[in-house]
């Protein structure tokens, strides 16, 4: 079974919510625009996924 690049795109989305929303926050600026990057690479992210996870190598 494969792992949806979806699945990592809700994971981060999660994060970034459990941090306050301070776009000085270094924290907060990395997880928010690799969120938007990869929501907006969706499919290079699917493509990459299905290249380096193996089976079993992810919750």
């Amino acid at each position: 079974m494969r792992i949806k690049a979806e699945v990592i795109i809700a994971e981060l989305n999660r994060l970034r919510g459990d941090i306050d929303k301070d776009p000085t926050d270094p924290e907060y600026f990395a997880l928010h625009h690799a969120l938007c990057f990869l929501s907006y690479k969706m499919g290079d992210l699917q493509k990459y996924l299905d290249e380096v996870v193996k089976p079993g190598e992810h919750p």
